[in-house]
């Protein structure tokens, strides 16, 4: 598994309603995409839920590499890229997945922290594999992931809830649209 994230602040007096209208006329694009577990078609406005910024941040969880790369190189992200202008791509390898028994994505929690210096990597690891089961097993969970860029050390923690009260740290997230053709496909629990 294989998460990608790229966000798109924009200005405060933006209207929010354009990024709405564009997500509802091409978001189920990827309904089908091979390759892919998930897209979250993600927004945080302005003073909502605490968010500072006004913002469009889709996550991705992917099932394998040539299907990011097609969507990567192949056409898929270039129009996202002639819209808003190209992005850099965060990408993060995966650490765990586990389903909840949620049934509709409403809101999305993503938290990034660093990992830390010193101590065993290993009971880093398996930190955020217990943080993903927990936050699997709470109330209104769709799913949790968890996963690590080792160039910069930083884990990110993603979850997807059915209510605006998610029980997770980090930063909320409205869901426009959720695309998870490979959904059933992501391996669950720890990926070593």
């Amino acid at each position: 598994m294989h998460a990608m994230q790229y966000e798109l602040t924009l200005p405060a007096a933006y209207d929010m309603g354009i990024v709405r209208d564009r997500v509802a006329r091409v978001g189920g694009l990827l309904d089908d995409w091979d390759g892919l577990g998930l897209k979250a078609y993600l927004i945080r406005e302005r003073g909502r839920h605490g968010s500072p910024v006004h913002q469009y941040a889709p996550f991705y969880l992917w099932n394998t590499v040539e299907g990011m790369n097609s969507f990567l190189w192949g056409g898929g992200f270039q129009g996202l890229s002639d819209d808003f202008g190209r992005p850099s791509a965060r990408q993060w390898t995966g650490l765990a997945y586990e389903e909840g028994r949620g049934s509709r994505a409403r809101y999305a929690v993503r938290r990034r922290q660093p990992v830390p210096d010193g101590g065993l990597l290993a009971d880093v690891a398996a930190d955020a594999v217990g943080e993903v089961r927990r936050l699997a097993a709470e109330d209104g969970a769709l799913l949790a992931a968890a996963a690590v860029d080792t160039g910069r050390w930083e884990l990110v923690h993603f979850s997807l809830w059915e209510h605006d009260a998610p029980r997770a740290d980090g930063e909320v997230f409205e869901v426009l649209h959720l695309s998870a053709p490979g959904r059933d496909r992501l391996p669950r629990g720890r990926q070593w």
